[in-house]
């Protein structure tokens, strides 16, 4: 078995006197799809945000390709070859759709400022590969099209789809994707899931994913894991017919429906 891409062992992080995560341990060979899901305030994003450094851990270990990320700055983390889309869409409203996919790019600057003020050859070179790799990604998404409508012009469900390109700009090993089908209706979630599955096999990420409709969970991850998170602990590890019928795991899902009524 190849070494694991990501691996983080006893993870723990404290607000104040809240455990928001506690003792969590998870490991990912490269190319695997992987869910994580639980009843909310589980801890779900928090290890997301722990992953990219926008929050500090208490203790524990994070491991990237072998090495440790922890205190590393977010974009360091992103050039390393790690990115994520957010569970409140984070795109750029005013710009358009190919823009926000542009900016992806330069995560990493090719070029000094120099070259692009006077525009060298390598300067436009650069330029002109990245729009093509740009558009590239947009009908990837099915967003080509909508190029250059401007972001908040574009429904909510291409949205989501944009903020997705955008993540798949910075040329990521490993993909976090921060609750993809919130707010979708069914037919929309069947969409984005054929869509997840075709990135995932044509680009090789290997990805996370929280997600709280549980068709979309059990649909991506079917020849893979699901992680599941209760009070910040992990309540259990295995296949979508292990999680769906492990007592422990329904017996949150029902507390929290219980919560909701």
């Amino acid at each position: 078995m190849s070494e694991e891409i990501l691996n983080i062992k006893n993870l723990t992080v404290d607000f104040g006197g809240v455990r928001a995560v506690n003792n969590v341990s998870i490991a990912l060979q490269p190319g695997e799809f992987v869910g994580l899901i639980g009843p909310n305030g589980a801890g779900k994003t928090t290890i997301l945000n722990l992953i990219t450094n926008a929050i500090k851990p208490t203790s524990g270990e994070i491991n990237f390709k072998g090495q440790s990320i922890l205190g590393k700055s977010p974009d360091r983390i992103c050039q390393l070859g790690i990115s994520r889309t957010f569970q409140n869409i984070r795109l750029f409203p005013q710009m358009t759709a190919y823009e926000n996919v542009e900016l992806g790019f330069h995560s990493e600057p090719h070029y000094s400022l120099a070259e692009a003020f006077i525009r060298t050859p390598h300067a436009r070179k650069i330029e002109i590969d990245t729009r093509k790799k740009a558009m590239e990604l947009l009908e990837i998404v099915n967003l080509k099209e909508h190029s250059h409508a401007r972001a908040s012009s574009l429904p909510y469900g291409l949205q989501r789809r944009l903020e997705m390109a955008r993540a798949m700009a910075t040329s990521p090993e490993l993909l976090l994707l921060d609750e993809p089908a919130a707010g979708m209706n069914d037919d929309e979630c069947n969409d984005l899931v054929q869509l997840i599955r075709q990135i995932h096999t044509s680009m090789k990420y290997t990805i996370i994913m929280i997600e709280h409709h549980m068709n979309v969970v059990m649909d991506l991850c079917r020849d893979s894991r699901i992680y599941v998170l209760n009070l910040g602990s992990l309540l259990a590890v295995g296949s979508p017919t292990e999680i769906q019928n492990n007592p422990d795991v329904i017996r949150a899902y029902l507390g929290e429906r219980k919560q909701h009524d």
